[in-house]
């Protein structure tokens, strides 16, 4: 599916999964004044080893993450995969105000004339010579425990960081729900306790494996990545919450599959 169509599409499958679906209890999160919610797509260009990696690269650097700034869109994570299946991969985290703006962006980007200078070698490959082997896109909107995406110090500062990229799928809507519920109640704030620093929440609600939520975290290194990670399973807090009835694993996760990413030279995450 191309990008137009899927956003296209998510407008009408994301307003009636709003009306249709129950909604997660998120408490004071969703009190009056909140902050809206991003709506997060996440990209993964298929890729092959050779010249190409590096046409694919320069179109997102030179051309398609200035003219997403343009348009107000960013901050854009751009990662190569460091550990995890389908290597090479680019990853592209791009960040959405609302839908409106995410569905409407492609368009307008195709009457940039900057960008189309910009990527021209990209965007005017021809068949027999592709620039890339496929593109998946997912589109998820950010939990209400978590509304905005938070850019690491690290990358703030140009230093070198690893993300971790997790999803947890469910066996059906009602348990994704409830898990959603549970980070929101608590997990999200045990997460920060034990230094799991988070980048996005969000609930999938376009893509593969449904129902899920996808999140990403941010760590210096591998071994501060399994520090933390062992502060977290050993904190109180922690072994409360995920043995309550109605939050345990076996009652609303079914899979959880994960991998590493290092963030290319331009990404602004």
């Amino acid at each position: 599916m191309n990008r137009r169509a899927f956003l296209t599409s998510s407008i009408a499958t994301v307003s009636a999964a709003t009306c249709l679906a129950p909604q997660a209890s998120t408490g004071a999160a969703e009190s009056a004044g909140a902050p809206a919610r991003e709506f997060y797509e996440l990209r993964r260009y298929h890729l092959r080893r050779g010249p190409k990696t590096r046409l694919v690269d320069e179109y997102i650097r030179q051309a398609a993450i200035p003219a997403w700034n343009r348009l107000g869109i960013g901050p854009i994570g751009a990662f190569n995969v460091a550990t995890g299946p389908d290597s090479p991969s680019l990853y592209l985290l791009i960040p959405s105000a609302s839908l409106e703006q995410a569905a409407t962006a492609d368009t307008r980007l195709w009457t940039d004339p900057e960008y189309q200078r910009a990527g021209a070698e990209m965007l005017n490959a021809p068949a027999t010579d592709p620039a890339f082997v496929r593109v998946e896109n997912s589109l998820l909107r950010a939990f209400a425990g978590m509304p905005k995406l938070e850019v690491p110090a690290a990358a703030k500062e140009g230093r070198s960081r690893l993300f971790e990229l997790r999803i947890y799928e469910s066996h059906s809507k009602k348990a994704n729900l409830k898990k959603i519920e549970m980070f929101n109640e608590g997990e999200i704030a045990v997460f920060r306790k034990t230094g799991l620093a988070p980048v996005f929440f969000g609930e999938t609600v376009v893509g593969s494996k449904l129902p899920n939520l996808t999140y990403m975290l941010v760590f210096e290194n591998l071994a501060a990545r399994d520090k933390n990670w062992g502060a977290f399973v050993a904190d109180p807090d922690w072994r409360k919450l995920s043995t309550t009835p109605g939050y345990t694993d076996p009652e609303i996760v079914t899979n959880i599959s994960s991998l590493f990413l290092r963030p290319t030279s331009y990404s602004q995450i």
